[in-house]
C-alpha cells in the first residue's frame, strides 16, 4: 500500500502525522490534550482538619472515590495550610485503596473542571473517611508555616499519572505534621478518562 505524505502506517492502516510546514513534528503533553477534552477535575474539602502527628492509619482527610466507567488519572493532591505555629512543617501522605472498596458517603466540596466546563459530580469525595490502611506513604515535599498568624502555605503531592484510580477503587491523602495544631484542607486534580484511550497501538 502507498503511504501518502504525511501520514505513517499502522497495521495497514494510515495514521496521520502532524508537522509543521519545515517538516517538525507537533507533540503536546497528553495533560494538556486531556485538559482541552474536557476530562480534568478538581475537588477539595470545605473545612480545614487537625494534621496527623503519627503515620495515617484507617481515618483519611480526604478520599476520593471512583464511581465512573473512566479511570481517575491522578494529577495532584494539595493541601492548604489554615492554622498553624511558628515554623510549622506538615507534608502530604497518600493510600490507594483497591477495586472493591465500599463507596464513602458523598460530601460538600468545592469542585471545578480545569477547561472552563461546568463543574461536574464524577467521583464520590469523603472528609474524614473511615478507611482500610492499605498502605500510606509520604508524596511530594513538605511545607513550613513561617509564622502562626499568616495562613496560606501550600504542599503539593505532583502525581502526574503515577496513580490511576480504576472503577470502584479510590485513593485516600492525610497530612503529617509535628503538631495537631496544624489544620489543612485537603484535594485532588485529576483526569476522567474514558478506557478505550489508553489503548496503545
Amino acid at each position: 500500500m502507498a503511504i501518502l505524505k504525511g501520514t505513517t502506517e499502522i497495521e495497514g492502516v494510515a495514521q496521520y502525522v502532524k508537522s509543521t510546514a519545515n517538516g517538525e513534528l507537533i507533540t503536546a503533553d497528553i495533560s494538556r490534550i486531556w485538559t482541552a477534552k474536557g476530562y480534568g477535575r478538581m475537588a477539595m474539602a470545605t473545612s480545614a482538619v487537625a494534621s496527623l502527628i503519627v503515620r495515617p492509619t484507617t481515618v483519611a482527610i480526604a478520599t476520593l472515590y471512583n464511581n465512573t466507567n473512566k479511570y481517575f488519572v491522578m494529577e495532584r493532591a494539595f493541601a492548604h495550610n489554615l492554622v498553624s505555629i511558628a515554623n510549622g512543617q506538615f507534608g502530604i501522605w497518600l493510600c490507594v485503596h483497591p477495586v472493591g472498596m465500599t463507596a464513602p458517603t458523598n460530601d460538600i466540596t468545592v469542585r471545578n473542571t480545569t477547561n472552563g466546563g461546568t463543574a461536574l459530580t464524577e467521583g464520590i469525595f469523603d472528609a474524614g473517611a473511615t478507611v482500610v490502611d492499605d498502605g500510606w506513604f509520604p508524596w511530594g515535599e513538605s511545607q513550613m508555616s513561617v509564622t502562626a498568624t499568616v495562613p496560606g502555605c501550600l504542599a503539593q503531592a505532583f502525581i502526574e499519572g503515577k496513580i490511576i484510580i480504576p472503577p470502584r477503587a479510590a485513593i485516600s491523602a492525610s497530612s503529617v505534621a509535628q503538631t495537631a495544631v496544624v489544620t489543612v484542607c485537603m484535594g485532588f486534580h485529576w483526569f476522567a478518562v474514558p478506557q478505550n484511550e489508553f489503548e496503545v497501538v
